[in-house]
């Protein structure tokens, strides 16, 4: 009887959260129409080795050096380009099954997680592995994502790993890759996450997770408490806190399918307001080539960033 009244039940449910869905489309474009347009223009990076597949993720050094994490077969899948598109190394090739985020911590050193394998690297900026941390527990799924989405370094020497495909949680790591904790679970409650996708942190130690299916992101202190969400902000897929402490989103309409354009927004880290707005074929990640300059990477092999228009 239990489960044919939920059976039962199941169509009202999912007729809710359509409605639910629609209704945050149209308050996230409200939203972003009036915010400020950032005055910015797209500029492709005229890379030498050009990709043969999606870039999902990039990051920038403090030199100004980008890395492209990228997902095709015939090149490394990091690439380290100078700002006029000149390769200057590459490595990483057999280490990966579904290559997602690439971060750099404050040493310099390159992190990366996989999708599938949940397995997360350390390299030193040559490409020197350094540690291997496999996160483990990955459910049986149809789909071969079914691992870890992606890194933060919080100021207390520890690292942040958001396991987002197949789980629903966030994970605790000494930076010499031994547990320290983990917590959260598949839910739409407080605290609870429908594939948590990027996850930052900043000086004070909150962490963002973007709960990318719930179309919301949440605020966690580093042991897990949780703080509080915004639900304004659409499907957010990446999220980044610059040293100068700005907070940047890659997101899109919930309504709309995955991989369609939507909007870099910068976002006041306190209260969640749209601060500004670009439109974008790119949100699978965000790191920034220069303050206030946006770099991000969009199907089917592109790499781009957002330059002054004047």
């Amino acid at each position: 009887m239990i489960h044919r009244i939920a059976a039962a039940l199941l169509p009202f449910a999912l007729s809710a959260q359509i409605q639910t869905s629609q209704e945050q489309t149209q308050k996230l474009k409200a939203l972003v129409a009036a915010s400020p347009k950032l005055p910015l223009v797209k500029q492709d990076l005229p890379v030498q080795t050009p990709f043969d597949d999606y870039v999902s993720s990039v990051a920038v050094d403090r030199a100004g050096l980008i890395y492209a994490f990228q997902r095709g077969d015939r090149t490394d899948p990091i690439l380290v380009f100078d700002q006029s598109g000149k390769l200057l190394r590459s490595f990483g090739k057999g280490l990966y099954k579904i290559p997602h985020s690439i971060r750099i911590d404050p040493k310099g050193n390159v992190w990366t997680v996989d999708a599938e394998s949940s397995v997360v690297y350390q390299h030193s900026p040559d490409g020197k592995q350094l540690l291997k941390i496999e996160v483990g527990g990955q459910p049986e799924r149809r789909s071969n994502f079914k691992g870890t989405t992606d890194i933060c370094f919080g100021p207390n020497g520890r690292l942040f790993i958001s396991d987002g495909y197949g789980n629903a949680r966030v994970l605790e790591y000494t930076m010499e890759g031994k547990k320290v904790r983990e917590w959260s679970h598949h839910g739409t409650g407080d605290g609870e996450m429908f594939l948590p996708h990027g996850i930052a942190i900043d000086k004070s130690g909150t962490l963002f997770v973007a709960d990318r299916e719930n179309g919301r992101i949440q605020r966690f202190t580093t042991e897990g408490k949780f703080l509080g969400l915004w639900d304004h902000l659409g499907k957010t897929f990446s999220i980044t806190i610059t040293p100068n402490e700005e907070l940047w989103i890659g997101t899109q309409p919930r309504t709309s399918p995955n991989g369609q354009d939507g909007w870099i927004l910068k976002i006041d880290k306190k209260s969640g307001k749209i601060l500004g707005h670009i439109e974008s074929a790119g949100t699978h990640s965000v790191a920034l080539l220069k303050p206030g300059q946006p770099v991000t990477g969009a199907r089917p092999n592109q790499l781009f960033y957002f330059r002054p228009s004047k």
